[in-house]
């Protein structure tokens, strides 16, 4: 259970086997007892897609449970953050020993991380099997 992350959701829309499900994202601080007198409280309501067999049995306003696995935190960083930190950095350093200019480098760096973007729209699907999420009433 420690390699899972649970979210609390209510199921607003159902299509076909797809479901629908609006969690509530709390920070730490946003469950504090004396959030009150802090300004650094944070929630987020966020829609999440499901993919469940058993979507039929669900229905809209029902109250479930939104399960994933700690590896597609990890996962969803590296393609968000490290990766295209480290193309901007390998690249500006490449750049900057052939040409010596700045500027240039910088501007190729930058550009370098359009291709890397559009390689992740073109596998998006792919990617969204990796990054699925499974629901389960909650009892």
């Amino acid at each position: 259970m420690a390699n899972t992350i649970k979210h609390q959701g209510i199921v607003e829309n159902i299509n076909g086997a797809h479901l629908q499900v609006r969690i509530i994202q709390t920070s730490a601080c946003a469950s504090c007892s004396v959030k009150g007198h802090c300004t650094s409280a944070d929630t987020k309501e966020k829609l999440v897609d499901v993919t469940d067999a058993y979507a039929a049995s669900y229905h809209p306003g029902d109250r479930v449970w939104v399960t994933g696995e700690l590896s597609m935190g990890v996962m969803a960083v590296l393609f968000a953050f490290i990766f295209p930190f480290l193309i901007l950095i390998i690249s500006l350093f490449v750049f900057m020993a052939i040409w010596d200019d700045e500027l240039r480098s910088a501007l190729c760096s930058l550009s370098l991380l359009i291709p890397y973007y559009y390689i992740l729209w073109l596998n998006k699907s792919r990617l969204g099997k990796k990054f699925s999420f499974s629901v389960r009433p909650m009892n």
